[in-house]
C-alpha cells in the first residue's frame, strides 16, 4: 500500500516564491528613503559623442591639423522652470526655442555645439540650473587654408567628409559609442566620462609626405596668377620623381576648412586630383617618347611644318599661325610645333597609342590616399576617326588630372619608370601601431632610359632656347614644357577658353624636384603657357632655393 505524503513537494519552491514576490513589490514600490536622496543627487545619461581625433602633420612633423577642448551646451527641458525659459528667450534662437517647447519629456537637448570661449561666457552666465556645460573636441587648423584640399574637413560630431580626414577616418579616430553624461541637479557642468574600453591610449597620428614650407610657396604664387588673371580654377603639384612622394598639392580657389562658412561646394573639389582638362602641349613629351619606342619617329628626321596642315575632316595649327619650316624631332618639342607632332600622331597606330598612355596611368584612377582622385578620359582606339588621332598627339581630345600628368612625366625624369604616387608617409592608430607606410613603388617600365634620356634634354633646350624661356633662371638649370590647350565647347573648340600650363624639373643634372602649374581658364587676356605659366612657376624655384639656402646656413651653425 502505497504511503500518502501529508505536505506537497512543490510547497518550499511556492515559499520561494512568494519570498521573492514580496521583496520585488517592496523594492519597487516601498524604496528605501537613502535610494531615494541619492537619485535626486545625481542624474546621468548615456549621450552618443565620438571620440577625440588624431594629428594630421607634415613631413617635418609640423602639426597642420589638431583637435582642442571647445564648450558645447545642452539642455534638460525637464528642469526647465519658466523662469528659466523667459531667459533663454533673448540667448537662443526662435528655431531652437520651438525645439524646446516641442520637447516634452526629454531629458537631454542640443542647444549649441562648439561655441567660442564668449558665446560660452554669455550661456554659463545665464546660470541656469537646466542648461548643461559639455566639454568637447573641434578640429582646428593652424594654418587656416593652407593644403586644406588634401586636409579636407570635418562635420559637427568630428567625423571626416574630405581629403586626409575623410580618406583615413578610421585611423583618426575611435569607433563612434556612447559616453556617460553624470552632472548634480543645480549645477552648471556635465562631465563626460569615457567606456574604460574605449579609451585610447595614444594619439593617432598620420604624416604626410608634404613640405609645408614648399606648400606654402607654391599656394601663394599659383594662387596670386590664379587671382590676377581672372581663373576659373588652378592647380599645382610638386613631387619627388624618383619616389612618386607628393611634396605640394595645391587646388585653387581655396578655402579654409576650420570655417564652415567657406565650404561653398564650387570651391571643395580638388582641381590636383578631381578635374580632367585637356593637357595640349604639356603631353607633347609623353607622346614622342611613345613614338620613339615604337618606332613612329626617329631622333635623326625632319619634319615639314607649315603654318596649317589638313588632317581628314580638320586642321591642326601652329599656335601662331606661323609655318616653322622643316625641323627635326627634338625641336618638336623645343618649339612645340602641333604640326609636327600631328603627322607623328598620323603614323602612329591607334590600339598601340591608346595602349601605352593607358600604360602610363592615363584614363585609371589613380591608387593615391585621398578620396575623389578622377580617372580622366582616353577614348576608345574605334572612337579615334578623322582628326582625332592628330588632336591626342598634341594633347586635345582626351582628359587628364594634373596628378596622372605629373606622375606620367615623372618616368621621363627617372629613367622610364611609372611609380605609384603616394602622399601618405606613416599613419599609427590609437594603440600606437603603425598602420601604413608610404613607400617607392614601381608599377611598371613605360620608357627606356636612352628615350627619357633624350626627352630630357629636349626639354632642358624647351626652355633655353624654346617656348618655356620665361621659366629659366639663374639659380639652378631646369627644365620643361609649355602647354596652351582650348576647351572643348559645344563639339568645338571655343577660341576664348583656354588652359595654360608648365611642367618642369630640377636641377636639371640631378632632378630633385618635379612639377606641373595648371592655370584653368584665364580671363585677364593671357593665356599661352609660356607667358602665364612659367613666370611662376620660375618664382616658386627661386624661392624654394632661398629658403633651401637659409635652412643649410641655419644648420652648419
Amino acid at each position: 500500500m502505497r504511503k500518502r505524503h501529508l505536505i506537497s513537494p512543490w510547497f518550499p519552491f511556492a515559499v520561494l516564491y512568494l519570498l521573492m514576490g514580496g521583496t520585488l513589490i517592496e523594492r519597487h514600490c516601498f524604496p528605501n528613503p537613502r535610494i531615494i536622496q541619492q537619485s535626486q543627487h545625481q542624474y546621468w545619461r548615456r549621450v552618443p559623442m565620438r571620440a577625440d581625433r588624431g594629428i594630421i602633420q607634415d613631413e617635418r612633423e609640423n602639426a597642420l591639423v589638431i583637435s582642442e577642448p571647445v564648450s558645447s551646451f545642452a539642455v534638460d527641458p525637464s528642469l526647465l522652470t519658466s523662469e528659466e525659459a523667459l531667459t533663454l528667450q533673448g540667448a537662443l534662437s526662435e528655431d531652437l526655442l520651438s525645439r524646446l517647447a516641442q520637447a516634452g519629456d526629454s531629458q537631454f537637448m542640443w542647444l549649441r555645439r562648439k561655441v567660442s570661449p564668449k558665446e560660452g561666457a554669455e550661456l554659463r552666465a545665464l546660470n541656469l540650473r537646466a542648461l548643461l556645460d559639455i566639454g568637447e573636441q573641434d578640429r582646428r587648423y593652424p594654418n587656416q587654408s593652407l593644403l586644406a584640399h588634401v586636409l579636407g574637413f570635418c562635420d559637427i560630431d568630428n567625423r571626416g567628409l574630405a581629403g586626409i580626414e575623410q580618406a583615413w577616418d578610421s585611423t583618426l579616430y575611435n569607433p563612434p559609442g556612447y559616453r556617460i553624461l553624470v552632472r548634480r541637479p543645480g549645477a552648471q557642468s556635465a562631465v563626460l566620462v569615457n567606456d574604460v574600453s574605449r579609451q585610447r591610449r595614444t594619439t593617432p597620428v598620420v604624416t604626410l609626405t608634404v613640405d609645408s614650407r614648399m606648400q606654402y610657396v607654391v599656394e601663394k604664387h599659383l594662387f596670386k596668377t590664379a587671382k590676377d588673371n581672372g581663373a576659373k580654377w588652378a592647380a599645382a603639384v610638386c613631387m619627388d620623381p624618383w619616389t612618386g612622394a607628393i611634396l605640394s598639392m595645391a587646388s585653387w580657389p581655396p578655402f579654409d576648412p576650420g570655417d564652415r562658412r567657406s565650404l561653398a561646394p564650387e570651391v571643395l573639389a580638388n582641381n590636383a586630383i578631381s578635374r580632367g582638362y585637356e593637357p595640349g602641349s604639356t603631353l607633347k613629351p609623353l607622346v614622342m617618347g611613345i613614338a620613339l619606342e615604337n618606332g613612329w619617329a626617329r631622333t635623326n628626321e625632319t619634319f615639314n611644318c607649315p603654318a596649317r596642315l589638313k588632317v581628314a575632316d580638320g586642321y591642326v595649327a601652329e599656335a601662331a599661325s606661323k609655318a616653322m619650316g622643316r625641323i627635326d624631332t627634338a625641336h618638336l618639342i623645343i618649339k612645340s610645333s602641333n604640326v609636327g607632332m600631328a603627322q607623328i600622331g598620323i603614323r602612329a597606330e591607334k590600339a598601340k597609342m591608346y595602349e601605352n598612355l593607358r600604360a602610363m596611368g592615363f584614363g585609371q584612377e589613380s591608387d593615391i590616399e585621398l578620396p575623389a582622385a578622377a580617372e580622366g578620359i582616353v577614348p576608345f582606339p574605334e572612337q579615334w576617326r578623322g582628326v582625332v588621332p592628330a588632336n591626342i598627339a598634341i594633347g586635345q581630345g582626351l582628359a587628364v588630372t594634373p596628378l596622372q600628368l605629373i606622375n606620367a612625366t615623372a618616368a621621363i625624369v627617372n629613367g622610364g619608370r611609372l611609380m605609384s604616387p603616394y602622399i601618405v608617409k606613416k599613419a599609427t592608430n590609437a594603440v600606437g601601431e603603425t598602420v601604413y607606410e608610404g613607400s617607392p613603388l614601381v608599377l611598371r617600365e613605360v620608357l627606356t632610359p636612352e628615350t627619357a634620356r633624350w626627352l630630357r634634354k629636349a626639354m632642358r633646350d624647351a626652355v633655353v632656347e624654346g617656348t618655356g624661356k620665361r621659366a629659366e633662371t639663374k639659380v639652378t638649370r631646369l627644365a620643361g614644357k609649355t602647354g596652351t590647350a582650348q576647351v572643348p565647347e559645344g563639339g568645338k573648340y571655343s577660341r576664348h577658353r583656354y588652359v595654360a600650363s608648365f611642367i618642369g624639373f630640377w636641377p636639371y643634372e640631378d632632378p630633385k624636384y618635379l612639377m606641373l602649374l595648371v592655370i584653368g581658364e584665364p580671363t585677364g587676356g593671357r593665356y599661352y603657357g609660356g607667358e602665364l605659366a612659367a613666370p611662376p612657376f620660375r618664382a616658386i624655384v627661386e624661392e624654394m632655393a632661398e629658403l633651401e639656402y637659409y635652412a643649410q646656413r641655419k644648420g652648419s651653425l
